[in-house]
């Protein structure tokens, strides 16, 4: 029966597990009296004392198995940024993406295949087939479309059988831009610094209306085809 759920159905559930889960969380930590904001700061001294070397091998390596990379891009820039600069806080995230795309393309088209592919029938999800010269318009519709994980995108393209290149160029600049944008503005957050807040939500603007003029324009080519 379980296999016969509608895959929205089952999307819908998870996210009000996850969210009910954190919900709840919160509720507990404010009724015994946690502060939140000291917890939050012991946290951001934590990660940096670790050292960046470590911090980034983990964005590397954690998103890979399910850990999401705003984990990682929205405190960055505010632990290491006054340390290593923005600059290159944004250059290491970007390096640590490619490199985490590359881990999970191999595992999706080895150790990993025979239990993904049972994990996106449940889900619901089917494995696109698609001719070669649509590979670049399925990357691309699979990163930008909403609902599915960052990593849940990864292996359903490892899995559809996507030429490496094509996989990584597209899939690593939309997900670096959209990780840029978000070390930046974790970083305003955090300092409350209004006009780099505003830049970073310019850029997730312009990142969406961009996108969605693409998305707009495979679509039509699609239909004229």
């Amino acid at each position: 029966m379980s296999e016969a759920m509608p895959r929205e159905k089952k999307q819908m559930l998870i996210k009000l597990a996850v969210l009910g889960v954190i919900i709840a969380t919160v509720a507990v930590f404010m009724l015994i009296g946690v502060d939140l904001k000291a917890l939050l700061d012991q946290g951001i001294e934590i990660i940096r004392g670790a050292g960046p070397v470590l911090f980034f091998t983990a964005l590397a390596v954690l998103p890979a198995v399910g850990c999401p990379l705003t984990f990682f891009t929205l405190p960055a820039g505010s632990v290491f940024a006054p340390e290593l600069g923005m600059p290159l806080v944004l250059l290491l995230v970007c390096v640590s993406i490619a490199v985490n795309l590359a881990i999970t393309y191999w595992l999706s088209r080895h150790l990993f295949r025979p239990w993904l592919i049972k994990l996106l029938v449940w889900l619901g999800y089917k494995l696109p087939k698609v001719a070669a010269k649509n590979h670049r318009v399925l990357v691309f519709l699979v990163r930008v479309t909403p609902g599915p994980p960052y990593v849940l995108q990864s292996y359903l393209l490892g899995l559809a059988g996507i030429p490496f290149v094509t996989y990584f160029i597209i899939s690593w600049i939309i997900s670096s831009s959209y990780a840029c944008a978000f070390v930046m503005f974790g970083d305003a957050l955090m300092h409350g610094r209004g006009k780099m807040a505003l830049m970073a939500i310019g850029l997730f603007v312009a990142l969406t209306v961009g996108v969605q003029l693409l998305r707009k324009h495979y679509a039509r080519k699609q239909i004229k085809e």
